[in-house]
């Protein structure tokens, strides 16, 4: 016997299918001959691989990337395998195993990654050369070894360590050498640009764009600024509402005492769905057009706001919480990065 269906959430991300569409054609375009990719790792850098997936694949995308084997199945429900591909390579040998049975491609990193797949029997794979970011990949002085000669590489990657910055002359090092790479290494594709790559040019471009930030709406260089549009727009309820007195303080640590009579709303949403306590006395939700300030230390699971400019609001109404990427990112100090990924499993999409 089945239990009762669970209650619906008190919060819920929306995520603009059009504004997700539009991100990734308008950065397809800017790549120029090169195809537009799309980094779906994290979880869709935390707007949710299964609802951005079968969006992008409408919109004409054709090559997909995570980071871990653990995010194939999800993404392989939506996708056919032979788009993924893993960018942090096999590290065991049941990780070889389990790509050429799921039929997606890794990405080898390094010479004993490199051994590995072709120990397992091999097959087509990609390749991350490492130019001057000091992560993953491996090392040009290696692309001579036989086991790199070896492979059957699809895609030759290599990855911006600067791109944001299109003055640093990181990016012209990095993009002369993946060149060079390009050289001596056969492949069929050659992949270099991430989303503010992609704005640096057609030199940088190759015949595959590996976008991720921008497609959920976040501008990592001015030059994307007015191109891209919000995708998602987290919500919360309002809980409870209170009437402060004078002198009342609000949260742990009482940071914040009301200076008059004034209406709160404890809403539904704190550090453990991703807001974190950076937006303690910063942060404002909003109810249309009226901004609701968040008062006092943001909770794990409860933030307070002011509903002074909104006396029609009770409880069970929803908030939205103020999430434009780059304006949030000047608020709180995190990165866009961390913002979208901060995003909580709590949050129904």
């Amino acid at each position: 016997m089945t239990g009762p269906d669970a209650p619906a959430s008190p919060l819920r991300l929306t995520i603009d299918t059009a504004a997700l569409t539009a991100n990734w054609r308008a950065l397809d375009r800017r790549s120029g001959a090169a195809r537009a990719g799309a980094a779906v790792k994290a979880d869709g850098y935390g707007v949710g691989a299964a609802q951005v997936a079968p969006v992008l694949q409408a919109a004409g995308c054709s090559d997909f990337f995570v980071a871990h084997w653990g995010e194939v199945a999800a993404l392989a429900a939506h996708v056919p395998a032979a788009r993924i591909a893993v960018l942090h390579g096999p590290l065991t040998p049941a990780d070889s195993a389990y790509a050429r049975a799921a039929g997606v491609r890794p990405v080898i990193n390094s010479i004993q990654q490199a051994q590995l797949w072709r120990a397992g029997g091999g097959g087509v794979c990609d390749l991350m050369v490492d130019t001057g970011i000091n992560r993953l990949g491996v090392s040009l002085s290696e692309l001579d070894d036989p086991v790199i000669a070896g492979l059957t590489v699809d895609v030759l990657h290599s990855h911006l360590a600067a791109a944001e910055e299109p003055d640093n002359p990181l990016n012209r090092l990095q993009r002369e050498r993946w060149q060079a790479a390009r050289a001596l290494i056969p492949h069929r594709r050659a992949a270099l640009a991430n989303s503010a790559g992609i704005a640096l040019g057609q030199d940088y471009h190759g015949d595959l764009t590996r976008p991720g930030l921008a497609l959920y709406g976040g501008v990592p260089c001015a030059a994307l600024a007015g191109h891209i549009r919000q995708v998602v727009r987290p919500q919360a309820a309002i809980m409870q509402v209170r009437e402060l007195q004078p002198g009342d303080s609000v949260g742990y640590n009482a940071t914040f005492t009301a200076a008059a009579a004034m209406r709160v709303g404890v809403v539904s949403v704190g550090y453990a769905d991703g807001y974190l306590r950076c937006w303690s006395d910063k942060g404002v939700l909003r109810s249309g057009e009226r901004a609701l300030p968040v008062l006092g230390r943001v909770s794990m699971d409860m933030t307070v706001v002011d509903l002074t400019r909104a006396p029609d609001l009770r409880e069970g109404d929803w908030l939205e919480i103020d999430y434009d990427l780059p304006q949030a990112a000047q608020r709180s100090g995190l990165s866009q990065y961390e913002l979208l990924t901060l995003l909580g499993r709590r949050f129904a999409r």
